[in-house]
């Protein structure tokens, strides 16, 4: 198709992982025809009670599935394959092309959720080139992260060529040999790359990256001098350094166990795909280290993060079964915490050092680095592509930023580039980009049972509980409009000077008010001499009146749980109308989100 103003405009749409680290997920659309560029999860926030997984809304994905012709997976990343299989119990995605080890991860991934079925996985190898519908060609080139088996893809559109860098950094001593593949950007460059969206994670520091190998003699001197048992934990998915740790475990004649199913898993892959090399007499189970002397013992463990159910984090509270801390234990952290993780991480070394280990972590110690480029890695990049339009991606709003700062000065317009968020549709065309429109952006939350997304309206619940506590009031009304009965009241995690029986005392108070003034709107004489009593509009009103005098006595805003039982022989009637807040079934006490109901 010739490139000209007629050409449609390419549709590059993020659902997420700006203005944010985690769930990256982009959607590239043309005409009738989507494929989707990785599809990953985040993590919950301390708000976000009985949250585990964070998903970005895939609504304007669901609504336009009969568009979607594949998806491409850049690397094994959780942040960037753990939504998949999510994803998949919603819509189908008929053909899923990505690296070995990212598809051996997801198979297991999608077995167990069982949606192996609701599409097809591809392996690609470096250079290959796929093709998604009629529309999309797609290149995958090897670069350089903190996993192995990586690329950045060059995406062959109507309108021109859009390289997506996916995560990375420029390593020239790769752990596993296997180099960035610099050749083929620059051709790439060469030929005329169009739009360039690029890793923005570190745009903010200045320099190159260190790479994988600098950890190496570092974590060598703390396995030589480290007097008795060695933890080593870090991100699961960071084969090269799990390659370095197994390398210096061999080298000072350290047994090493495992523990946590997900750092099991990728080894166990990586191992088959021949990313991690090691004989198999290096490992031995935890039961065995009992025969074997500590200065003999490394056990390599998940929880770099703080996470709850994480081996470390159980071994710090001393909740883990067949690890507890002695003194003489060096615990070493080789990882930085990722941001809103701090806190987790923190307390999980000071409990580990109060059972009496060393524990080796920080910046200072030099037994981490990051998987993403700084600015010098990222002019690089944008010197070898040479885009003529740029688009940050991957990082939150200042990296962005600063990204674009780095892009400008290494000769791209100002007015070639766009700075987006999560949700913006930027229309692409062979001379010009903009942001065109917002399509549905936003989270979806999903709890431990993994079986159904946390609505808004429970997650505020939640917060309200954690935050306020919780209040329930029962109470019974006659067909004559008066308490049949005294009221009940409870309160749960609720702080207040009121004494119990004077708010009791209130909240009676609030309800007989409520009956002697309001009754005769919700209580319609009918022309054979009965009543006909909206039950529900009366407790809808109740309600409201003890959720006013608990937010102006407490000070607070309790969630309240409001019980109305009207009279047996009454509660079959019809209402005369229903009342503009949803009502329950007259009769049927149940529970009431009070926030929804309150007068402003």
């Amino acid at each position: 198709m010739t490139k000209n103003d007629s050409t449609p405009a390419l549709r590059i749409i993020p659902l997420g992982g700006l203005h944010e680290i985690g769930k990256n997920t982009c959607v590239f659309e043309y005409g009738d025809e989507m494929i989707l560029l990785d599809a990953g999860l985040g993590f919950p926030t301390e708000a976000m009670h009985g949250v585990n997984i964070v998903l970005p809304d895939m609504t304007y994905v669901r609504e336009n599935r009969h568009k979607i012709k594949g998806m491409i997976v850049t690397h094994g990343h959780e942040d960037h394959i753990g939504g998949i299989a999510f994803h998949l119990k919603q819509f189908d995605v008929p053909v899923i092309y990505g690296p070995r080890l990212a598809m051996a991860l997801l198979e297991g991934k999608l077995e167990e959720a069982g949606v192996q079925n609701r599409t097809e996985l591809r392996k690609v190898a470096p250079r290959d080139v796929v093709r998604v519908g009629e529309s999309f060609f797609v290149e995958f080139i090897r670069n350089t992260h903190s996993i192995a088996d990586s690329f950045t893809v060059a995406i062959h559109t109507p309108v021109g060529v859009v390289i997506h860098t996916g995560d990375f950094k420029i390593d020239h001593t790769p752990v596993d040999g296997e180099f960035f593949d610099l050749h083929r950007l620059a051709e790439y460059g060469e030929k005329g790359v169009l739009c360039l969206l690029s890793d923005s994670t570190n745009a903010e520091i200045p320099g190159f990256t260190p790479s994988e190998r600098s950890v190496y003699p570092n974590l060598d001197r703390i396995f030589a001098t480290a007097p008795g048992r060695l933890m080593v934990t870090t991100f699961a998915s960071s084969v090269h350094r799990l390659q370095i740790v197994l390398e210096l475990a061999k080298k000072h004649g350290r047994y090493v166990s495992v523990v946590g199913r997900s750092m099991l898993n990728v080894i166990a892959h990586a191992r088959t795909l021949g990313y991690i090399k090691c004989q198999d007499d290096l490992f031995q189970p935890l039961h065995a280290l009992r025969g074997i002397p500590d200065d003999k013992v490394l056990i390599l463990t998940t929880g770099s993060q703080g996470e709850p159910m994480s081996a470390m984090t159980r071994i710090a509270n001393c909740d883990h079964r067949q690890i507890k801390v002695r003194q003489g234990d060096t615990v070493v952290f080789s990882a930085n915490p990722i941001p809103g993780n701090t806190i987790a991480v923190v307390n999980t070394i000071d409990k580990l050092m109060m059972q009496g280990a060393n524990v080796i972590y920080g910046r200072d110690k030099g037994i981490h680095v990051s998987g993403h480029g700084c600015q010098e890695d990222h002019k690089l990049m944008i010197s070898l592509t040479r885009p003529k339009f740029f688009v940050p991606v991957h990082g939150e709003h200042r990296m962005l930023i600063q990204h674009s700062k780095t892009a400008q000065s290494m000769g791209i317009p100002a007015e070639n580039m766009v700075i987006i968020d999560n949700g913006d549709v930027v229309e692409l065309t062979p001379n010009s980009i903009r942001v065109a429109e917002r399509v549905p952006s936003g989270l979806e939350l999903v709890d431990s049972s993994r079986s159904g997304v946390v609505k808004d309206t429970v997650l505020k619940e939640r917060q309200q509980l954690a935050e306020d506590g919780v209040v329930t009031v029962a109470t019974a009304v006659n067909n004559h409009g008066q308490l049949a009965s005294e009221p009940v009241l409870h309160l749960r995690g609720v702080v207040t000077a009121v004494e119990h029986s004077m708010l009791h005392k209130w909240v009676v108070q609030a309800l007989e008010d409520t009956l002697n003034e309001r009754w005769p709107e919700f209580a319609k004489p009918l022309a054979d001499g009965t009543v006909d009593v909206d039950w529900g509009g009366l407790q809808v009103q109740m309600e409201r009146e003890v959720q006013r005098l608990l937010r102006r006595e407490l000070q607070s805003n309790p969630l309240l749980v409001f019980l109305m039982q009207p009279p047996k022989e009454e509660a079959v009637k019809t209402t005369v109308e229903t009342p503009a807040t949803p009502s329950p079934t007259a009769g049927r006490a149940t529970r009431r989100r009070p926030t929804a109901r309150v007068a402003s």
